[in-house]
């Protein structure tokens, strides 16, 4: 079974994405970590419910890794541009306990196992071998923290809780069949749209906002 993780704002830049969610959700999103294994760096908030949102981007100060970055974030021409339509929370992380039975299964939709950091793992994360979204982010990335819940004292609470997160698809019910066979747990309500397009619900402090 996979469940939610965490959602995900993949940004041309870590400022733009912190000022995406500042003007959305009016909250300032506090800088998370740095990946040195992936080149990229986040900042991270407490969502509820041991869910959270990442603002991911490259890291510009920090060596390209050996391989395709997660989130797509090598692309980054593709990134500006969805970025600039308006695709911006653009997609989610699923948990699982077993994540070599998920890529034996959908490795073609979800790529190959990589245990990360790439010294002394303490994860396992699946990426397509070009480190494309997988299905552009119709399908969620695959994560596996070796049976260990991730931490939550290290993100910041600001009072923010997920009320909501929707998927529009122009083929909802292909994305509707493949989340059913992964028997995915609080998966992104899906409606028909026109292009694929993300938004979240999120109450705050100072009420309801949406996140897209």
């Amino acid at each position: 079974m996979l469940k939610l993780d965490h959602i995900t704002v993949i940004a041309p830049s870590l400022a733009e994405g912190v000022l995406h969610v500042r003007n959305c959700l009016d909250l300032d999103v506090p800088f998370g970590q740095r990946h040195a294994y992936m080149g990229t760096h986040n900042h991270l908030l407490q969502l509820g419910d041991a869910v959270y949102l990442e603002i991911v981007a490259v890291d510009p100060q920090a060596d390209a890794p050996d391989r395709p970055r997660w989130f797509g974030l090598d692309d980054q021409n593709k990134v500006r541009r969805d970025w600039d339509e308006g695709l911006r929370l653009r997609s989610w992380v699923a948990k699982t306990d077993d994540i070599g039975a998920v890529t034996a299964g959908y490795g073609h939709i979800f790529g190959e196992k990589v245990p990360l950091p790439t010294v002394n793992p303490s994860f396992d994360f699946a990426i397509p071998n070009d480190g494309s979204l997988p299905l552009d982010g119709a399908a969620p990335s695959i994560i596996d923290r070796h049976g260990r819940p991730r931490s939550m004292a290290t993100i910041v609470d600001l009072g923010a809780r997920l009320r909501s997160f929707t998927l529009e698809h122009p083929d909802p019910a292909s994305v509707k069949a493949l989340y059913s066979a992964l028997a995915v747990d609080r998966p992104p309500e899906i409606r028909m749209g026109s292009k694929l397009r993300y938004s979240a619900q999120i109450e705050t402090r100072a009420g309801l906002r949406e996140l897209t």
